[in-house]
């Protein structure tokens, strides 16, 4: 089927499939990288934070978004996303929408993360299942436990960097309760510029990473017809009491507290743009109606890598996504052979 909803598909793949189908193109080796879905019960809108000290955030409207570089207070429409969306039940998730001049994915909601920094691999303070238990929930191989305390702290550093929330605290049963200032914003713009590695950010202020606090619940691969790959894990968190967002990432232009069926439903109008495996966590998340429900269906996701594949099919080329049938294009005038 082909789709008309609001699914990124830049116009350059169907000549790179047929390309890669023709055996002259050779796939690029997919860089590791993590994402994290944070999830807030209570009100949708611009305002990230669990209160300050503690204390609830305040009511704010719907879906309204923070722009970038924006005051405290101030509130920009969104297209896609309705005044008064959302209701009492379920999870918001945070999302950040990548600017229109980025090359990969220009113009798409997405949730914060990025690629694993090789110096993610340095010991940390760590709390929370062994870094051996993560490279098995990852399917990751046996001896590949620093590989995964790389993964794990690519998501809780990313997440600081774009979001300005941060998984970790002074001990391992505690968090943060507050990631502002000047101090912070200081740390934060080092590790953005590679200044600072992640081991030293958290060495320098005593703190434990909290692996505990996530819960991974997919993996997808960019198709091997994209020059720009990523073999990403997306996981799930809830946002630690007092923390509050806000759009750290020069990569975005506009982020928003949003319930999952409604960020859903904008990409069903055509309205927001997304790549498949957002829209797809944000379809499986719109079953549960808490943050507590959806960490807890975490652990027993598949995590088995979703990759798409490109075949020639009387006459044309029809790109899917296995198990998920709702992104399967057909693209008419292919030639040459098929690939997987």
């Amino acid at each position: 089927m082909s789709t008309t909803n609001a699914q990124w598909y830049p116009p350059e793949w169907p000549e790179r499939i047929r390309l890669l189908s023709a055996g002259e193109l050779t796939p690029v080796t997919p860089r590791r990288a993590a994402t994290v879905l944070l999830l807030r019960d209570g009100p949708v809108g611009r305002d990230g934070g669990g209160g300050r000290g503690g204390e609830p955030a305040p009511e704010t409207p719907a879906a309204a978004p923070e722009a970038a570089g924006a005051p405290e207070g101030a509130e920009a429409p969104v297209e896609g996303v309705r005044d008064g969306a959302g209701g009492p039940g379920g999870p918001a998730v945070y999302m950040l929408r990548r600017r229109a001049s980025m090359a990969f994915a220009g113009g798409a909601y997405a949730y914060p993360g990025g690629s694993v920094d090789p110096r993610d691999e340095r010991m940390v303070t760590w709390a929370g299942p062994s870094r051996a238990q993560w490279a098995r929930r990852l399917g990751l191989d046996p001896g590949e436990a620093t590989q995964a305390q790389a993964i794990v702290c690519a998501a809780v550093r990313e997440t600081f960097e774009e979001a300005g929330v941060l998984l970790a605290g002074p001990t391992p049963h505690t968090v943060v309760a507050d990631t502002t200032g000047d101090d912070w914003e200081a740390d934060r713009a080092a590790l953005v510029a590679r200044d600072l590695s992640f081991a030293e950010f958290l060495d320098r202020r005593g703190l434990v990473l909290r692996s505990d606090l996530l819960g991974c619940w997919a993996r997808w691969i960019t198709p091997e017809f994209e020059p720009r790959r990523y073999d990403t894990w997306f996981f799930v968190a809830a946002l630690p009491r007092g923390q509050r967002t806000r759009n750290a990432s020069t990569e975005a232009d506009r982020t928003v507290w949003i319930r999952p069926g409604d960020a859903a439903d904008g990409y069903d109008r055509g309205e927001l743009l997304m790549l498949p495996p957002t829209i797809a966590t944000l379809r499986q998340l719109r079953a549960h109606g808490s943050v507590a429900e959806a960490l807890a269906a975490a652990a027993d996701r598949d995590l088995t890598p979703v990759l798409a594949q490109a075949r020639v099919e009387n006459g044309e080329l029809v790109l899917s996504w296995p198990g998920h049938d709702e992104f399967t294009k057909h693209i008419p005038g292919a030639t040459g052979g098929s690939s997987t």
